[in-house]
């Protein structure tokens, strides 16, 4: 049996009970850890959460208050909150991460100077737009990712941009002419890219670095569709019953599957139901009241995990037409729980429902998205066979890499592939 390799993983977002990218980080150091020797860094705003969960990780606390603190409280105040304006938060966590950084050298500077370790990997954060204040320094292989980023806006939607406060967002590119972002790129043995979209803009990294691979995954002990009936024949009063997940934020175009039930008798004679909450609540219940539609769609509220998995096994479609989505993870869950799902034909969404394995509707003004998801929801209670067809490519996708397991273990391949010198390529996820 090949040596356990000793693997050093700087995770500053890692914590089992927040959602979106601490709870990926967490879980995906959980993973590379059946596998490899794994010292996790992280920062001590985690300890509570990671120390009542059985991790079994070897963690260690560091501690950038003095320059977290007062970044976050700016970064709240001129995002008039949490919910809105991600890139100003992204800007105003540039100096924190190298923090944060510059306490992990210092920590392990020892260590990591007498080569203790095989492979150091930054899992989070996942922005191309942070770098690295320690990959120019380490003589150990280096690899960051998987990374995302780098979707623009559709130009369609800039109401929607101004709602979410992304007026900053025109200064992204500055970041590649900032300190440490040209070594981080250049020093770095592999490069983990989740899609296209942020591929391209990783001009510095060459293709033998790269590996292209998605950050997310899912649980199938939560996620999953034992026990439920085939998509288009989960329900028992003789409808189809559909699913919106997810903040109710701008972005995400939470009314859009409302106004498609407005715009058709035949969808109405069906059930929607929007689980989660965030600023754009009141539009969407504005609208349900403009059209009349209290018995066909139901505001469901924020849910934990646990019964998100619970009502997707009893639902039929899972509708997401977010116009700026990264990773899409709650499409991944979605597929592994034998939903049908439609989304906007745009950033990740798109290229994990391609193949058949769901129903993309182009991007466009909202009114023509509007119509092009009637149209494919009306062709779903029309054609349950169609619903049961993609729901199953999209099951047997979501089942054969996007475990947490698998991803486990392709981490670890990836090491040795590293340390031996091998081709990268054949790493990348079909």
């Amino acid at each position: 049996m090949s040596k356990r390799l000793k693997v050093l993983i700087l995770a500053d977002e890692c914590n089992p009970e927040w959602p979106s990218l601490p709870i990926v980080g967490y879980k995906y150091a959980r993973a590379i850890a059946e596998h490899c020797d794994v010292t996790v860094a992280t920062h001590v705003r985690n300890r509570e959460n990671i120390e009542k969960a059985a991790h079994g990780l070897d963690m260690v606390y560091l501690d950038t208050e003095y320059i977290a603190a007062p970044m976050f409280k700016l970064a709240r105040w001129l995002r008039g909150g949490e919910e809105v304006a991600w890139s100003t938060s992204m800007m105003m966590n540039y100096l924190p991460y190298l923090a944060f950084e510059r306490e992990v050298w210092k920590h392990f500077k020892g260590a990591l100077k007498a080569r203790e370790y095989d492979i150091v990997h930054r899992i989070t954060p996942m922005s191309p737009t942070l770098p690295s204040y320690i990959a120019h320094k380490l003589k150990t292989p280096f690899l960051i990712g998987p990374l995302n980023g780098n979707l623009d806006w559709p130009k369609a939607f800039l109401a929607e941009q101004a709602r979410e406060k992304e007026k900053l967002r025109s200064l992204r590119n500055l970041y590649k002419i900032l300190p440490f972002a040209r070594s981080t790129y250049d020093r770095a043995a592999a490069v983990l890219t989740a899609f296209e979209h942020t591929r391209a803009d990783l001009t510095r990294v060459e293709e033998e670095r790269i590996v292209m691979v998605p950050e997310i995954g899912f649980d199938p002990e939560i996620f999953h569709a034992k026990g439920a009936q085939p998509a288009g024949q989960r329900s028992d009063d003789g409808k189809k019953h559909f699913l919106y997940a997810g903040r109710l934020v701008p972005y995400k175009l939470p009314e859009l599957p409302i106004r498609a039930f407005a715009a058709s008798k035949a969808l109405q004679k069906h059930h929607l139901h929007i689980l989660g909450s965030g600023p754009e609540e009141a539009r969407m219940r504005a609208v349900i009241d403009e059209f009349g539609l209290q018995d066909c769609v139901t505001l469901e509220g924020r849910k934990s995990q646990a019964d998100v998995a619970e009502m997707m096994r009893g639902c039929d479609g899972f509708i997401f037409p977010s116009i700026r989505e990264l990773g899409a993870g709650v499409v991944i869950e979605a597929m592994a729980c034998g939903l049908h799902c439609l989304v906007a034909d745009y950033g990740a969404p798109g290229a994990l429902v391609a193949d058949g394995r769901g129903d993309a509707v182009a991007i466009a003004p909202i009114e023509e998205m509007v119509e092009g998801f009637t149209k494919a929801l009306e062709r779903c209670v029309s054609e349950p066979e169609h619903m049961a067809a993609c729901a199953t490519r999209g099951q047997v996708y979501a089942e054969s890499a996007y475990t947490w397991a698998q991803k486990g273990d392709h981490a670890s391949a990836l090491y040795r592939a590293v340390l031996a010198g091998e081709d990268l390529r054949r790493f990348d996820f079909a």
